[in-house]
């Protein structure tokens, strides 16, 4: 490892003692050298070696002052580039570039600016261990779901066969129980697929000025036969002559609601009831139902893929989604973030 230099020592050996060297001569040579012959002479002597001496110390001061000045501007500037480097906006999505290091001096300037290339080469790997590891991971989870599809679906042709077989109503419950958890894994295989490729880029956004009083009502028109054929009772307050915009992808705000829609209809379908109301005030979304709540859901665990969905979704769009659940039921406002 290199030998390292100190500030302080360079300052005192390459400044300091060159301010006091050449006086310190001059003084020797003014008390040693001049001789004076007679009085007069010596009366003489004595004054210009008064102002001499106040010369010097003069030019002592005003050359601490001066070389201290110079150097710690130099100083100043060193700081102030590596300042500039560490000061980078998160928003670049990049690390700031190494700072230049003379190796020739290594002082403590050069050591944290050393340690500071030393930290910018670990986050790089780190990113880079990260990004291979997330490429891995939603590769093997796009294999996964498209491998689990077969023997789901040789499970569920099974199903179909034992059903047309006689056999007792319990077995029939026990089969059609069956059914349904494989339609359930098969619907949380479809959201994890989802989720990776919406976090890995292959969803295209496209955020415009969207009516989101429209864009409700629409996606409450496409989901009633499903609330009506679950008898939930439908409560929803639309306004249809006053709205709000939301810069948005209408896809994915469609998407959102599907997933908040599906969630009443699989977890809180027990309550009969489901709230939806556009506040053009607030401008918020409102979505409520007299559910189980999420912490008592069965099926909360697999509501949380779609959730996620739904919360990455908004994040894109500058949006975000308050929860309050209880056992009295779940509330979801989407609003403004």
């Amino acid at each position: 490892m290199k030998q390292t230099r100190s500030l302080f020592r360079r300052f005192i050996k390459g400044k300091f003692l060159v301010i006091f060297f050449p006086p310190i001569v001059l003084l020797f040579f003014s008390a040693f050298v001049g001789v004076a012959i007679n009085e007069k002479d010596l009366n003489i002597h004595t004054l210009n070696q008064f102002y001499v001496t106040l010369l010097i110390f003069g030019f002592i001061i005003v050359s601490f002052v001066v070389i201290s000045w110079l150097f710690f501007l130099g100083l100043r500037k060193r700081l102030a580039r590596l300042q500039e480097v560490m000061s980078f906006s998160p928003h670049n999505h990049s690390f700031p570039k190494p700072v230049p290091v003379q190796s020739d001096r290594m002082d403590e300037i050069d050591q944290l600016g050393s340690s500071f290339n030393w930290m910018i080469q670990q986050l790089e790997d780190s990113r880079k261990r990260e990004h291979e590891e997330e490429l891995l991971r939603h590769r093997l989870i796009a294999n996964l779901s498209h491998d689990l599809r077969t023997p789901l679906t040789i499970l569920r042709g099974h199903i179909t066969r034992l059903n047309k077989e006689p056999m007792s109503l319990e077995g029939h419950n026990s089969l059609t129980e069956m059914n349904h958890t494989i339609t359930r894994v098969g619907d949380l295989m479809d959201d994890l697929l989802s989720y990776t490729l919406l976090t890995s880029g292959k969803h295209p956004f496209h955020p415009t000025s969207t009516d989101i009083g429209r864009l409700v009502r629409a996606s409450v028109a496409a989901w009633y036969p499903v609330f009506e054929e679950q008898e939930i009772q439908l409560d929803v307050d639309l306004p249809t002559e006053q709205t709000f915009y939301w810069e948005a992808d209408p896809k994915w705000m469609t998407r959102v609601l599907d997933n908040l829609f599906q969630n009443i209809v699989r977890h809180a379908a027990e309550g009969k009831y489901a709230n939806i109301v556009v506040d053009v005030a607030k401008e918020q979304i409102i979505v409520a139902d007299r559910g189980p709540g999420m912490d008592n859901s069965p099926y909360e665990r697999g509501a949380g893929i779609g959730l996620s969905t739904s919360n990455y979704m908004l994040k894109k769009m500058n949006l975000k989604a308050d929860f309050t659940s209880n056992e009295h039921g779940t509330r979801v406002t989407i609003g403004r973030a």
